[in-house]
């Protein structure tokens, strides 16, 4: 029996897939047999459905899950406005203490074979006056996945967010290529721009190519990725350390 593993999504920018991705994720882990849950810690934007406050990627990411958590496990954080989360919990009175996530992950982890955490936003989203989503993922202790927003500027956003990644410890499992913008031109050509910078540098493969889905489906962009070898690649961080 494999010991659970779990790791954290994060994105060149905000509105690039990352709910995409992680939910896409969650239905080939499903596919493979195993029991997938998610996290999305911190949600800013919520609506209030019978009498039931959601947010729309916390939603889609319980539609793909085959595991439900219990809403304060899944979003410990359910911020009402749309804005960065920071400044929605400073209107909410609300402080986001990132060990309240950490013990709800704990608790995820009891619940499920693997855990797709989703991050807010970039890498460096502000939670509070000193703490940012790196902060997060580094409490967290968990290998990244990241999804680059293909068009103009991915190429720096990618390598950028990657050194990030690296210089607060944490290993870039691999990545994911998601074509925002139809209209780019030479999107392969920026794929293997990056796809050749984040192999040699971090030995981070590139495990999906999703095209440009309108509107976006979860399921056929699992059809773009390998879930597997991301697996594979967590398992054999669990079973180096």
């Amino acid at each position: 029996m494999n010991a659970p593993v779990s790791f954290f999504v994060t994105g060149t920018d905000t509105e690039i897939g990352k709910t995409l991705v992680s939910a896409a994720l969650l239905h080939g882990f499903a596919q493979q047999g195993l029991r997938a849950a998610a996290m999305k810690p911190i949600a800013a934007g919520a609506f209030a459905r019978d009498g039931v406050w959601h947010n729309e990627d916390a939603d889609q990411l319980d539609a793909a899950a085959n595991v439900a958590l219990p809403p304060d496990v899944r979003t410990p954080y359910l911020l009402k406005e749309p804005i960065a989360p920071h400044i929605a919990a400073a209107r909410e009175n609300v402080a986001l203490d990132i060990s309240r996530i950490v013990d709800a992950h704990k608790l995820a982890m009891t619940q499920a074979d693997v855990v797709v955490v989703e991050g807010v936003g970039g890498f460096r989203v502000p939670l509070t006056d000193v703490h940012d989503t790196a902060d997060l993922a580094f409490a967290l202790d968990l290998p990244v996945v990241l999804v680059v927003g293909m068009r103009l500027g991915c190429i720096s956003h990618a390598l950028l967010t990657a050194e990030a990644i690296a210089s607060r410890g944490l290993r870039l499992a691999g990545w994911v290529a998601n074509r925002v913008d139809p209209n780019m031109l030479y999107p392969a050509e920026n794929i293997e721009a990056i796809r050749l910078r984040l192999d040699i540098q971090y030995n981070a493969p590139l495990i999906g190519t999703i095209p440009h889905l309108a509107p976006p489906d979860a399921r056929e962009a699992a059809n773009h990725i390998d879930s597997t070898l991301l697996l594979q690649s967590l398992r054999a961080d669990n079973a180096g350390q």
